[in-house]
Parts: structure tokens; C-alpha cells; sequence
């Protein structure tokens, strides 16, 4: 069923779920939401499961006109919402009816929001995943960012009993500088002094910046002398910050697959939704960690998700669906 039109898209709204994986030999990669917390939170919010497909905003958000009743939430990017022209919040659900107009508005921080619908973006799966990858145009809605006029189906699903939101304390905050935790490597040896640049200068994120690598501007990080410029081109992770011949770091994100620039080291997977959620002209800075750390935030990411899940499945879900 038809639930939500388009009245206006946004700057670039595409539909993404949790990615498209095992296809990196060819050639392609995983694609899907930047910020997997703010994406798995939106869900969980409506009673999805995790990997339900939803709706990622970049900066500017959308205009739908509600076709059937449905229940969304919004998380991510601090997006001010109006339902009918009347303010709602983020990060909490809200039940919509035929005839309600949904606006949310430009960030006014962070980068990405994120909308999850009752049963999730109804598109058809390719390889497995519903993610949208716009330079293979392949995915989510004909492989391209929403248009006006798009109509979007949601999957079966129930509506909710009441209401979800989750508690101030446990929502993130996008504030500057943007710190990211790193570990050096996995070519850490092809730099000298530019490991202390990395972990002691400020960069900025440049307007470059996209769903492939969000590309830094400032202090220039050269090569060790006598090492050469590219390495053998190796498979590649989010995270990684490729070290370019013009010396300017870029953190890779998920829309590339292989790579022949040396890494001066890795962002922890915790800190990739801050990542996601920096906007051109925003401050970073790096600070060395280890894997221990790493490993342990990580851990505290999937419990907070957990401490979640058992809160609203103690509210119960209704009977009605769409």
C-alpha cells in the first residue's frame, strides 16, 4: 500500500537499510545508513526490526503528504519536525493519519536524520539489501535519491499500542570539535611525523565530502621519505584514513570496496556515526586509542540498543496494521 508521497525530497534523500554484504569480491560494496545507531534507534522507535529500509536525509530533510495511517520516528541530525504545521519531536514516535502533512526541516546539527516508517520502506531488495547506491544506481527507489511526486509503500507491519521515545540521556549529541578515537594503522609504518600531526592538529570537513569518504582539509600528512605514494590496492573498511597524494585524510565510508592509498590509521567502529553526522566546515579532532577501548565501547553501543529494546517491548504493540 501506498503510505507517503512526496511533496518535497530534500538535498539528498536516499533509502537505506543496514547494507548489502558478501558481495565485496564484486566489486560492490555495502552501502547503507552512515549512522547505524541513529538508523537501528529509528526502527526500534516503530517496532521494526533493525534492518528495516528507512528514509537517510542529508542536511535538509523532507515533505511528505500521509496517504495511511502509520507510525515514524526521527533520529540522527537535530531535524526540527512539524506535523501539520504544529512542532514534534525528534527521537520519540508519532502516529500519522491520511491527510497529515509531515515537514522536517534543515539540520540545525548534524549531518543525516533518519525516518523509519511502520514495517519499514517497502522497495524491492537487491542483493539482499534495499540500501540505495546512487553511483551504481542500483537499490532503494531506481537506484537514485527521491524525487517530487515519489510515491513510497511500507512494508506489513503493526502500528504501535503507544507511543516509544527515548530518553534525553541517551540520545547523541553533535557538538564541536567533532572528537574521533582512532588506531593507528594498518600502514602506520609509511609515516613519521605525520602520526603526531594526525593526533595533535584540528582538521575541517571539507564540502567534498560524501557517502564514499568524508574528505578533511588542514595540516598536510606526508609520507615517510622513500615510500612510495599508492600501495598494492587492498580491500578497505569503513573507518580507514586514506592518506592521499595531496596529504589531506580522507575517512572511508561505505560506498567503496578496495583502495591503493596507505592508512595512517582506523576510526573505532563506535565513533563512525560522528562521522556521519559532520557537516562541511566542522571542526575534527583525532585522539589515539586502542583496540581494548574500541572493543569495550563497542560493547557499550549494543547495550545501550539493548537497555532500549527491552524498555519498549515492556509497552507492547497494537493490533491494527498496514
Amino acid at each position: 500500500m501506498n503510505t507517503l508521497l512526496v511533496i518535497e525530497p530534500g538535498a539528498f534523500t536516499t533509502v537505506q537499510d543496514l547494507g548489502r554484504f558478501g558481495y565485496r569480491h564484486l566489486g560492490v560494496p555495502p552501502s547503507g545508513a552512515l549512522d547505524e545507531f541513529a538508523c537501528r534507534t529509528a526502527n526500534l522507535l516503530v517496532g521494526n526490526a533493525p534492518g528495516h529500509a528507512v528514509l537517510e536525509m542529508t542536511l535538509a530533510g523532507v515533505v511528505l503528504a500521509v496517504l495511511a495511517p502509520v507510525d515514524v520516528a526521527l533520529t540522527g541530525a537535530d531535524m526540527p519536525v512539524r506535523v501539520n504545521r504544529q512542532p514534534v519531536d525528534n527521537w520519540c514516535s508519532i502516529r500519522l493519519a491520511p491527510g497529515d502533512l509531515l515537514r522536517i526541516e534543515p539540520a540545525r546539527s548534524g549531518c543525516r536524520g533518519y525516518l523509519a516508517v511502520t514495517g519499514g520502506i517497502d522497495v524491492p531488495p537487491v542483493m539482499g539489501s534495499r540500501s540505495t547506491n546512487t553511483m551504481a544506481a542500483m537499490g532503494g527507489l531506481e537506484g537514485r535519491p527521491l524525487k517530487k511526486g515519489d510515491l513510497l509503500a511500507c512494508g506489513a507491519g503493526s502500528l504501535l499500542e503507544r507511543p516509544r521515545k527515548v530518553p534525553p540521556a541517551m540520545r547523541p549529541r553533535y557538538t564541536q570539535p567533532v572528537v574521533l578515537r582512532a588506531i593507528p594503522g594498518p600502514q602506520d609504518d609509511f609515516f613519521t611525523e605525520g602520526l603526531q600531526r594526525l593526533f595533535t592538529r584540528p582538521f575541517t570537513v571539507s564540502a567534498r565530502a560524501d557517502r564514499m569518504g568524508c574528505r578533511l582539509e588542514g595540516p598536510q600528512i606526508p609520507l615517510r621519505r622513500a615510500m612510495p605514494e599508492s600501495i598494492i590496492s587492498e580491500p578497505i573498511l569503513p573507518g580507514g584514513i586514506q592518506i592521499p597524494a595531496d596529504g589531506q585524510p580522507i575517512i572511508l565510508l561505505n560506498e567503496q570496496t578496495a583502495g591503493g592509498y596507505a592508512k595512517i590509521a582506523t576510526v573505532i567502529s563506535a565513533d563512525l556515526p560522528a562521522v556521519a553526522q559532520a557537516a562541511a566546515g566542522d571542526t575534527v579532532v583525532f585522539r589515539q586509542t586502542d583496540p581494548r577501548i574500541a572493543r569495550d565501547l563497542r560493547r557499550e553501543n549494543e547495550l545501550r540498543l539493548a537497555r532500549l529494546r527491552e524498555m519498549f517491548s515492556k509497552k507492547g504493540r497494537g493490533k491494527g496494521s498496514v
